[in-house]
C-alpha cells in the first residue's frame, strides 16, 4: 500500500499536474461565476483538452475545475441574484438578501469556507466507503448490476424532477438514443435509418455537451430581459466572522457535509438536488426559521457545505460501479474509459496507485479553492462584467471546435447541434435534460446484464 501511495504522490505533485490544476481551477472559478455557465458545461469543454494528457492530470483538470465552478456560482448568486451553477441556486435569494443588507463578504466567505469544508468531508468518505464497497462490488453478478443500474435510473427519474412523469418521458428518451447502433448481441443494425456513422451508436460527449452547453447557448440567444445590476461595490475580508459561524452552525455544517455525499452518492441526484434538500433541511430543524429568505446565513452554511460534498460523494457509484452519481460523473466515466481507468471493483486492484492519486486530488482541490477562491471574489465584479453577447460565440465555437477533435467527424458536430436545440425545448417545456442523460449512459450496461 505504501509503495502505491509514493507513486500516486510522485504523479500528483509533479509540475505539469500542479500546472494543469491551476489553470484548471481559474476555468471554473470562471465558468462557474458567469451567470448560466454551470459546473457540468465545465466539465463538457474540459473533455476534448483531457484528450492530450495522462490520466491522473486529465482527472486533476475536471476535478479542480467542477469544485472550484461549484462554489464559485454562488457569486453572482450573493451580487447580482442569479445564480452561476444550478446547485447555488438554493440558497440564492438568501445570499442577495445578505448583500442588500451590506454583508456580502459574511455570504460570500461563508459559500467559501464551507464548500471547502463539506469537500473535504466529502472526500474522507470517498476515501473509506468506496475501496468496501468495491470489496463487495467484486461479487456483483449480471443479477446485481442490472438492479443497480435500475435503482440508478428510478433516482433519477424521482430525484432531479419535481413532475416524475416528464422525468420519465425524457429517461425513455435517452434509453432509445442508447439502442441506436448494433444491437446486443446479435450485431444487428437498430434505428441506424441505413446511415454508417450510426452504426457506433449516438457519441456521449457530443450528446453532452450539445445538451448543456448548445441549449444554454440558444437560451441566452432568445433571452430579452434587461441585464442584471450589481448592488455592491467592493466586498471586503471574506474571512471575518468565519470562525464564529463555525462554531455556532458546527452541527449544520456536519448535517450538511452527511447529507450532501448521501445524496450525492445516490445515482442521478447530483450536488444542485443535494444543496435544495440541505437548504430545506436547515429550515425544517432551524431554531429560527422565521429569518430564512430575509439575510439569515444559517441555510448558507449548511448548503454550502452539502453541494461541495456531494461532489465527492457523486464519485463513489462512479468509481465503484461505473455508474454515475450526477451528470459530471457521467461524463467522467467516458474520460475514465478513454484513460484506460475503467471504472468498477477491478480499479482498486489492478492499478491502485491510480485510486489513490484521485483522493490526493480531491484533497489538494478544496484545499486550494480557499485561497483562489478569495482572489475570485475580489475579481467578481470584472469578471461579471464580461458581456455575454461577446462570451456565448466563442463557447459555441469551442463546443464545434472540441466535438469535432473527438473522432474528427462533422456527424459528431451534427449530433451535438441537434442534441443542443432538443436539450432547448424540453428544458422550456419542463422536461428535465439530466434523465436523458443517465438514460443514454446507463442504457447500454442496462441491456447488457
Amino acid at each position: 500500500m505504501w509503495e502505491h501511495l509514493a507513486q500516486a504522490f510522485s504523479m500528483v505533485f509533479e509540475p505539469y499536474t500542479i500546472l494543469v490544476m491551476v489553470l484548471a481551477s481559474l476555468f471554473g472559478l470562471f465558468v462557474g461565476a458567469v451567470p448560466g455557465l454551470t459546473a457540468t458545461m465545465a466539465t463538457a469543454l474540459l473533455v476534448p483538452v483531457t484528450f492530450f494528457m495522462a490520466p491522473i492530470p486529465a482527472i486533476a483538470a475536471i476535478v479542480t475545475a467542477t469544485a472550484m465552478a461549484i462554489f464559485s456560482g454562488d457569486i453572482p448568486g450573493a451580487l447580482l441574484r442569479i445564480p452561476g451553477t444550478p446547485a447555488s441556486a438554493a440558497y440564492t435569494d438568501e445570499a442577495f438578501a445578505m448583500t442588500k443588507k451590506g454583508r456580502a463578504e459574511l455570504a460570500l466567505g461563508a459559500g467559501l469556507v464551507f464548500s471547502a469544508i463539506g469537500g473535504l468531508f466529502g472526500t474522507a468518505v470517498l476515501i473509506v466507503a468506496a475501496p468496501a464497497l468495491a470489496d463487495i462490488a467484486l461479487r456483483f453478478s449480471s443479477f446485481e448490476y442490472f438492479w443497480l443500474v435500475l435503482l440508478g435510473l428510478t433516482c433519477a427519474v424521482f430525484i432531479t424532477s419535481d413532475r416524475p412523469l416528464k422525468g420519465l418521458i425524457t429517461l425513455f428518451i435517452g434509453l432509445l438514443v442508447a439502442c441506436v447502433g448494433l444491437g446486443n448481441p446479435a450485431g444487428h443494425p437498430r434505428f441506424t435509418f441505413g446511415n454508417a456513422e450510426m452504426m457506433a451508436g449516438i457519441g456521449m460527449i457530443p450528446m453532452m455537451i450539445g445538451m448543456f452547453a448548445v441549449s444554454e447557448i440558444l437560451r441566452f440567444a432568445v433571452d430579452t430581459s434587461p441585464p442584471a445590476e450589481l448592488v455592491v461595490e467592493k466586498v471586503g475580508n471574506v474571512f471575518s466572522g468565519q470562525w464564529a459561524l463555525a462554531k455556532k452552525y458546527w452541527r449544520q455544517v456536519l448535517r450538511g457535509s452527511s447529507l450532501g455525499t448521501l445524496v450525492g452518492a445516490l445515482p442521478g441526484a447530483g450536488a444542485d438536488i443535494a444543496a435544495w434538500m440541505s437548504y430545506a433541511v436547515s429550515k425544517k430543524f432551524s431554531k429560527e426559521p422565521q429569518k430564512f429568505g430575509t439575510g439569515h446565513v444559517e441555510g448558507i452554511v449548511e448548503s454550502g457545505a452539502a453541494n461541495n460534498s456531494a461532489l465527492a460523494g457523486a464519485w463513489i457509484p462512479a468509481l465503484v460501479f461505473g455508474i454515475p452519481g450526477d451528470s459530471i460523473t457521467a461524463i467522467v466515466i467516458g474520460v475514465l474509459y478513454m484513460k484506460n481507468m475503467n471504472p468498477g471493483p477491478t480499479l482498486f486492484t489492478v492499478n491502485p496507485q491510480n485510486i489513490y492519486a484521485v483522493f490526493i486530488l480531491f484533497i489538494i482541490a478544496n484545499i486550494i479553492m480557499v485561497p483562489l477562491g478569495i482572489l475570485c471574489i475580489k475579481a467578481a465584479k470584472q469578471i461579471l462584467k464580461v458581456p455575454r453577447r461577446v462570451l456565448m460565440p466563442l463557447i459555441l465555437l469551442f463546443c464545434i471546435v472540441g466535438t469535432f477533435a473527438i473522432n474528427n467527424s462533422l456527424f459528431d458536430i451534427g449530433v451535438m447541434l441537434v442534441a443542443g436545440v432538443i436539450a432547448y425545448l424540453l428544458e422550456e417545456n419542463g422536461f428535465p435534460i439530466a434523465p436523458a442523460i443517465l438514460g443514454v449512459v446507463l442504457g447500454g450496461t442496462l441491456e447488457e446484464n
